[in-house]
């Protein structure tokens, strides 16, 4: 089975939505930290929930980007602005939460970039890194208009997660698995991957000077 086969079902949206809507929530969460104002929280919001898209499309030379195509998702960082600033304290006690779907955001923008890539004719190797760019570019361009270290750089397992679940998704896709199936499988791969690379504070050794 080719593992350029792109993926057709109505949940793939919702989740790429329910993707965008965590990822504007952690863009609300660091400038809550911050202390930005509400124009800054959107700003940052925009930027992690479709940065990492907008890089994408514009290496493949592809425009209008994807998210100036269908207004759904600036609505959907507007309500994530809107319940991130209303909600503030109650969002800062979900930490365990957040860290899930964060990481369910991941997976599906993953999925999302590889795919796109091959609709592009890239390669398998081309299009793991246009996967992990789709699913990490918006949380370094949050981190460095918040002027912390991105996440991607610091020891906290990130990039890997995506890289070992974009590997998980062409294997499955090559045994025959059903792309819904392997979607979920996917995305849970990378939310375990993360989840436990947190709690028992797992990570690559640091450089040392």
């Amino acid at each position: 089975m080719s593992i350029t086969k792109k993926l057709e079902f109505p949940v793939k949206h919702y989740l790429d939505l329910a993707g965008t809507f965590v990822f504007a929530i952690s863009g609300v969460r660091l400038a809550a930290e911050k202390k930005m104002d509400v124009f800054g929280a959107v700003v940052i919001a925009i930027a992690t929930a479709i940065g990492g898209g907008t890089i994408r499309d514009l290496l493949l030379g592809s425009t209008p980007v994807a998210w100036m195509q269908n207004t759904v998702y600036l609505h959907v960082i507007i309500a994530a602005v809107t319940l991130g600033i209303l909600f503030d304290r109650f969002i800062f006690e979900l930490k365990n939460t957040l860290l899930i779907f964060d990481s369910i955001g991941l997976g599906v923008f993953t999925i999302a970039g590889m795919q796109k890539a091959f609709e592009f004719g890239l390669s398998t190797e081309y299009a793991i890194i246009l996967g992990i760019t789709t699913a990490t570019a918006g949380g370094i361009l949050r981190d460095v208009l918040a002027n912390e270290v991105p996440v991607i750089l610091r020891k906290e397992i990130y990039a890997t997660a995506c890289l070992a679940g974009a590997l998980a998704f062409l294997s499955f896709q090559y045994l025959g698995l059903a792309e819904i199936f392997n979607t979920i499988l996917t995305i849970l791969i990378i939310v375990i991957i993360r989840t436990v690379a947190v709690k028992f504070n797992i990570s690559f050794p640091k450089i040392k000077a």
